[in-house]
């Protein structure tokens, strides 16, 4: 299955990919299609852009929101989650005294947001250490809830965690917030075309992911969802066309789509909308290719390699593998210089996989995608036992 696979990918022969969690890759159709919205831009920038842009954006909004369980009003096309989140951490109205809560497994942009916003508003930052290894939702969310305080206004989760790549049961914390009048902004940059999505039982009010991970849509294709009762709150980083003080008014660049929400923070100004427009087209080669059945071989790869390595170095996974993302599995190792043994994968074993440091603990990151095989996940154990003597 993988070695087809790998053929409709245009990753180097000459490399073992094992990073699919930090930008993705596209398959050649998927690619393919990309290149056609390029192109049909040049053919006719004006009419492109200045005519046609707010349908052809409205499309992938009705593909994706089908995908996600919501409505095509509640998406906004954006080229990456963390603008999606920026945009929303500035809107919201803070003064000093609040607090944001959130863990310690965020991904590091946003942490650095989150501290940007609290030293322009005055809130704080409380920090929710979650107890590991994770083995129950009780757990996790109890920890939660213990955190929370007539102070807190805004719960800020990873869904996937981008460090510790766990899958957090957010859903009873997202409603305790919102009995409790507290804002939920979740980060689910590693999400769709990873789990199963469904945004409006969720009841995140604000939810940021990307296209361009897990859904294997080209980069710079992101969404931001809001509930249509949370959309008023939002307000666009950038002033630009789509910015009317009677909404709904015909712009610049043509007719709007009616929604502040969207047509503030799609329309301004120039840029390639062509990685969103092939939303779409990825969509369609997932089910073209059966990638549910593809996700789960993947699955059931790497948490195979990731107990086989456990076995090797003696340390327990991070959680149980009902709260491990299912295609991505941070493993624990030995102590050791992380960017040196990252450096010697690469150049004496061309593999590519993150190695990094969190907190105390050394981390090999390991993604598992349709172009994966059994002999790289062979060749990753096999360079991290000689590399770092476990034999």
């Amino acid at each position: 299955m993988s070695e087809n696979l790998a053929r409709q990918f245009l990753i180097r022969e000459d490399i073992t990919f094992l990073n699919h969690g930090s930008f993705g890759a596209c398959p050649r159709p998927v690619f393919a299609a990309y290149q056609h919205w390029q192109r049909e831009l040049e053919r006719q920038p004006v009419e492109f852009l200045g005519r046609n842009l707010t349908e052809a954006m409205r499309q992938p909004r009705i593909a994706l929101a089908a995908e996600l369980c919501t409505t095509a009003d509640n998406i906004v096309g954006l080229t990456n989650a963390t603008l999606g989140l920026n945009i929303v951490a500035q809107s919201l109205d803070l003064k000093p005294g609040d607090q944001i809560l959130t863990t310690d497994h965020e991904y590091s942009a946003l942490e650095k947001t989150w501290t940007y916003v609290c030293r322009r508003t005055g809130a704080e930052i409380v920090v929710v250490k979650v107890p590991l290894p994770l083995r129950s939702e009780t757990q996790f969310t109890d920890a939660i809830i213990a955190g929370m305080t007539d102070r807190t206004r805004v719960l800020f989760l990873s869904h996937i965690t981008s460090p510790t790549a766990l899958l957090f049961p957010i859903e009873r914390a997202i409603a305790e917030a919102r009995k409790r009048g507290i804002w939920s902004v979740i980060d689910g940059a590693h999400t769709p075309g990873h789990i199963r999505l469904d945004l409006d039982a969720l009841g995140a009010d604000f939810y940021a992911g990307n296209c361009h991970k897990w859904l294997m849509a080209p980069k710079g294709s992101a969404f931001l969802h809001a509930r249509p009762d949370m959309q008023r709150l939002i307000h666009p980083l950038v002033i630009s066309h789509g910015w009317t003080e009677a909404s709904g008014q015909p712009g610049v660049l043509g007719a709007f789509s009616n929604s502040p929400f969207i047509d503030e923070l799609e329309m301004q100004g120039t840029r390639d909308p062509a990685p969103w427009l092939t939303v779409p087209a990825a969509l369609d080669y997932r089910r073209d290719n059966d990638w549910d059945s593809v996700a789960a071989h993947c699955q059931a790869l790497a948490q195979e390699t990731a107990r086989r390595l456990g076995e090797r170095t003696g340390l327990s996974p991070l959680g149980a593998p009902e709260f491990c993302a299912p295609q991505m599995v941070a493993m624990p190792i030995p102590d050791c210089d992380v960017a040196a043994l990252k450096l010697a994968l690469y150049d004496r074993y061309r593999i590519e996989i993150p190695v990094f440091r969190w907190q105390d603990t050394c981390i090999v990151r390991l993604s598992v995608q349709g172009y994966n095989s059994r002999p790289q996940m062979d060749l990753l154990l096999d360079a991290l036992t000689d590399l770092l003597a476990l034999g």
